[in-house]
């Protein structure tokens, strides 16, 4: 299992998620305004919202909240106008990390970003050190309550998916980067309740650190994740299944 997907086990564990409901509406909110200002407002004919939509489903986000985004980026509501950046970084042992933002201030962001990781032991990139050992790929979590293995990989390839990864407590099926929206309506036809549908940057090669270091990355991570303009951070950390036991004070 990925990095980064073992981090979001552990933030499921942790209840992270659902202790964050307000700051995730948030983000998805930044989101759907973004797709819209570049797509427009038709789900049918923008995929980036549709995708996000599918994620707004899945947080259970009021239809209000959504509709005022939507309209925010198309121009019929006053609103922010969010520029976007993707920030290099290593934490503590080399691990490789991908952040993703929209903020209203690339300056004040990026200064903010960077005292974080330094706080933390680690250090900022330059443009495109870090980007090469990731590639885009679609994840949809799938609650291994409902459906056993065999039923969750013959409906996850007959929906197109190219694989399912049956690690953690979950399922994610993975699906390439352009075809997340397309997989993950075919699921949901065939009753698969998504638990998160979600465009990923996955690591090509994992970085192992010492026991001490994995701690103090996951602790990089989870503060950056907070920050409010932050809408995602991807990391190539291997973590094992005793060092995520620890981590969550299992």
């Amino acid at each position: 299992m990925s990095g980064h997907s073992k981090w979001s086990t552990i933030k499921r564990k942790k209840g992270a998620l659902d202790a964050k409901r307000g700051k995730i509406f948030s983000k998805l909110a930044k989101e759907i305004t973004v797709a819209a200002r570049f797509g427009g407002g038709d789900p049918a004919a923008n995929p980036r919202l549709r995708t996000v939509l599918m994620a707004c489903r899945t947080a259970n986000m009021p239809s209000d909240n959504i509709d005022r985004a939507i309209k925010k980026g198309t121009g019929e509501l006053p609103g922010t106008s969010y520029e976007e950046a993707r920030y290099e970084a290593y934490g503590p042992g080399g691990v490789a990390l991908l952040v993703d933002v929209l903020t209203d201030n690339k300056n004040r962001t990026l200064s903010e970003i960077r005292h974080l990781v330094n706080k933390l032991g680690g250090a900022m990139a330059e443009a495109g050190a870090v980007t090469w050992n990731f590639e885009p790929r679609g994840v949809i979590t799938v609650s291994k309550e409902a459906h056993d293995e065999e039923e969750m990989f013959e409906k996850a390839i007959e929906a197109g998916a190219e694989d399912v990864d049956t690690e953690g407590d979950c399922y994610d099926i993975l699906t390439a980067s352009n075809q997340l929206h397309v997989v993950a309506e075919a699921l949901e036809s065939m009753g698969v309740k998504a638990e998160e549908v979600k465009l990923n940057m996955e690591a090509k090669t994992l970085v192992d650190v010492d026991e001490k270091l994995i701690a103090s990355n996951l602790r990089l991570l989870e503060e950056i994740e907070d920050h409010d303009d932050v809408q995602n951070v991807f990391s190539n950390l291997n973590i094992t299944d005793e060092a995520m036991a620890k981590a969550m004070g299992d």
